[in-house]
């Protein structure tokens, strides 16, 4: 049997815990977490319009410009923007591969602070010789006033 002084311990945690974890419906965090949300669909969305404009580069200002990008696919693990573009120009650049045009859906974003942001979604690209698609996690960090992609799971 639980003693009563434990059940009172353990209630003020779980409330105290609920406050941190919830934020109040008048938060003053709400139009924060809204225009951060806008911002980052902002960046997913130009990287559409440039990768459906075959520019790669465009396409790779959604990253951070880092070695230290990590982007996962499948069993592959790339390190660096660099890198990564590489990847992306001998997929989809490379003589007889096409880029098709692509469209991201099913977008959740999720703040984790003021600084850091967790995006799942799906990618779809429309391709001549079949399409393809699947899921993505990505991990953005707010780096000099702009959201850039610091690392990126598709699959």
């Amino acid at each position: 049997m639980v003693k009563p002084e434990r059940m009172k311990a353990a209630a003020t945690w779980v409330t105290v815990l609920l406050a941190l974890l919830v934020p109040p419906a008048d938060s003053k965090q709400r139009p924060r977490s809204s225009r951060a949300a806008r911002e980052i669909r902002s960046v997913l969305d130009k990287q559409v319009a440039s990768w459906n404009e075959r520019n790669l580069e465009g396409f790779m200002a959604g990253y951070q410009r880092s070695p230290e990008l990590s982007f996962f696919s499948g069993a592959t693990r790339t390190a660096g923007w660099d890198a990564t573009l590489a990847r992306y120009r001998n997929r989809y650049q490379s003589e007889g591969a096409e880029m098709g045009k692509l469209d991201f859906s099913e977008l959740q974003i999720e703040l984790l602070g003021a600084d850091h942001a967790f995006v799942r979604g799906h990618w779809h690209l429309k391709m001549a010789a079949g399409d393809q698609g699947g899921l993505f996690t990505l991990i953005l960090r707010k780096i000099g006033g702009a959201w850039k992609i610091v690392h990126d799971h598709s699959c």
